[in-house]
């Protein structure tokens, strides 16, 4: 597996120079030959802006959101329409919450820095059994015959859903190289979604491979409107409601869950929202 970004060389060149490039030049410029997509708000939806979103996933009609920092990590289940939380497992002081994911009725979620993976009842959040593993934990979600773990890195891993056990690995390559500071996964119609921490992108990459797909550009989806005058964070969470294909993203701290449709750049977008 993988080492930690933090555990490996300095932060590669590559990727501030994307970012630099794609303030000042068009997307499809500064992202090669990968395509990239814009969205349009489909709808919003209250978020609890004491919420630390780290994990975050859609599963029968509610959201279950893992929460991180230490001494405010938390398991979930929130009601969509109106961002109540309806039932909230706090985790033990010394775990930053991180990635979650649902797997034959249990949840899973992974720490931070704790190396440690809980296993939770779906219904009742009782915890059933933990697991460790080596190095940090960011993102998590699952396949539907594995599970896709993040570390911050380029990489990432395929775990055992029954026993956490590391099966292999991919890294993600763009058309720059090497994509870094993959975050909060989810996994939608045979792709896998990534945050990239500190940026407003989404990158959509082939899980087979490790081949970038394209990206999706969420600048400005928090309106100063909508930040209310309150302190937020990043851009971080994301929930794919598979029967009726519904994509969701928030971020940590945010006051607002969004439902967006995600089009290709340059394309006509509806602004009523």
């Amino acid at each position: 597996m993988s080492k930690p970004w933090r555990q490996q060389e300095p932060f590669r060149a590559w990727f501030w120079w994307a970012l630099l490039l794609s303030s000042l030049l068009p997307a499809t410029i500064a992202y090669g030959a990968e395509p990239v997509y814009t969205y349009e708000i489909v709808q919003r939806y209250p978020h609890d802006q004491e919420a630390f979103t780290q994990g975050l996933l859609f599963s029968d009609g509610v959201f279950y959101e893992s929460t991180g920092l230490y001494g405010r990590s938390s398991l979930r289940r929130v009601a969509v329409e109106s961002g109540e939380v309806l039932q909230m497992r706090k985790l033990p002081l010394t775990y930053f919450g991180e990635g979650l994911t649902l797997w034959a009725e249990r949840l899973i979620q992974i720490t931070w820095r704790e190396e440690v993976a809980l296993v939770y009842d779906r219904e009742s959040f009782e915890l059933l059994e933990t697991w460790k593993y080596e190095g940090e934990g960011w993102g998590l979600t699952h396949d539907g015959q594995q599970l896709i773990m993040s570390s911050g890195s380029s990489f990432l891993t395929f775990r055992d859903p029954e026993t956490f056990a590391v099966l292999g690995e991919v890294e993600v390559i763009g058309h720059l190289g090497p994509v870094e500071m993959l975050n909060e996964l989810a996994y939608i119609e045979g792709e896998v979604w990534a945050n990239i921490w500190l940026t407003d992108m989404i990158v959509r990459v082939d899980p087979g491979s490790g081949q970038v797909l394209g990206w999706v550009d969420l600048t400005g989806l928090l309106s100063d409107e909508d930040r209310q005058g309150h302190a937020v964070d990043v851009l971080n969470g994301i929930a794919y409601d598979s029967n009726q294909q519904r994509i969701f993203v928030t971020g940590k701290l945010w006051p607002m869950m969004y439902e967006i449709r995600v089009l290709p750049l340059g394309a006509e977008r509806d602004t009523s929202f």
